[in-house]
């Protein structure tokens, strides 16, 4: 059974830095890439950006390319999504996501497992 957990959610002050993870069981990742989307009140579930787990390559959202970078750990199935100078506009829930590595998947459709999703205020 897969199971995808996210964490490190809060609140924080506009400016301020967080550090999401999302702790990955019950299967092999190596074949997947893993996602961070999120999702405002009133608003559609968007991409945030990706790491593929094989390998490490990253792709980021215009929106916070620059800002925020994904990482993974291999040994802890563990991926990350460390949020710097955040603003009131990247409050949201987050989520974690795989789906099989294939090219150009950043569609919220395209994406087989999902966590339960952690809040991230951003106080202006």
């Amino acid at each position: 059974q897969v199971q995808l957990v996210e964490s490190g959610g809060g609140l924080v002050q506009a400016g301020g830095s967080l550090r999401l993870s999302c702790a990955a069981s019950g299967r092999t990742f190596s074949t997947y890439v893993m996602g961070w989307f999120r999702q405002a009140p009133g608003k559609e579930r968007e991409f945030v950006g990706q790491i593929r787990w094989s390998g490490g390559s990253t792709y980021y959202a215009d929106s916070v390319k620059g800002r925020f970078t994904i990482s993974r750990d291999t040994a802890k199935n563990t991926v990350y999504l460390q949020m710097n100078s955040l603003k009131p506009e990247d409050t949201a829930v987050y989520y974690c996501a795989a789906a099989r590595d294939r090219p150009g998947v950043r569609m919220v459709y395209e994406y087989d497992y999902w966590g339960q999703g952690t809040q991230v205020t951003v106080s202006s």
